[in-house]
C-alpha cells in the first residue's frame, strides 16, 4: 500500500530552459495575433472594406509596415532559441516592451461592442509580452 510519503507515482517536474519559455511565450503571442486578425473578418462590413480597399491598410507602404511588425513575434520564436543569452535578453526586453505598449494602446482604442474579442486578445497579448519582458529581465545568470 502506498502512503502519502511514497513518491513513486508522482509526476516528475523539471526546470525548463529560459529560451524555451521565451519561445513558448512568443508562440502564444503570435497565435493570439492570428486569431484576432482572423476573427476581425467576421465584423459586419469588414470583408467588403477589404475588397474595396477602404481599410486601414489601403496602401503598399502600410501593408509592408504591418508585415514587418507582424513578422517580429514569429521570428522571435526562433531567435529566442538560438541567440546568445546577452543579445537574446536585450531583444526580448526591447521588443517585448514595444509589443506590450502597442497592445495596451490597441486595447484602449478598440473599446466597442464589435471589438470586445479584439480587446480581450490585445489584453492577453499584452500580458504575454509583459511576461516575456519579465522573464528576460530576470534571466538567470
Amino acid at each position: 500500500m502506498k502512503t502519502s510519503t511514497d513518491k513513486s507515482n508522482a509526476s516528475i517536474d523539471f526546470q525548463i530552459n529560459i529560451k524555451i519559455k521565451l519561445a513558448g511565450l512568443w508562440t502564444a503571442t503570435t497565435l493570439c495575433y492570428l486569431y484576432g486578425d482572423y476573427f476581425q473578418l467576421y465584423i459586419p462590413g469588414q470583408v467588403e472594406s477589404l475588397i474595396s480597399g477602404e481599410n486601414a491598410l489601403n496602401s503598399p507602404l502600410k501593408l509592408f509596415i504591418a508585415s514587418i511588425i507582424l513578422a517580429i513575434p514569429p521570428i522571435m520564436i526562433f531567435l529566442s532559441l538560438v541567440l546568445k543569452p546577452r543579445l537574446n535578453r536585450i531583444l526580448n526586453i526591447i521588443l517585448g516592451s514595444i509589443f506590450t505598449i502597442m497592445m495596451v494602446s490597441i486595447a484602449i482604442n478598440s473599446l466597442t461592442p464589435w471589438y470586445a474579442f479584439y480587446v480581450f486578445l490585445a489584453i492577453v497579448e499584452a500580458i504575454l509580452t509583459f511576461k516575456i519582458v519579465w522573464k528576460a529581465f530576470k534571466w538567470p545568470r
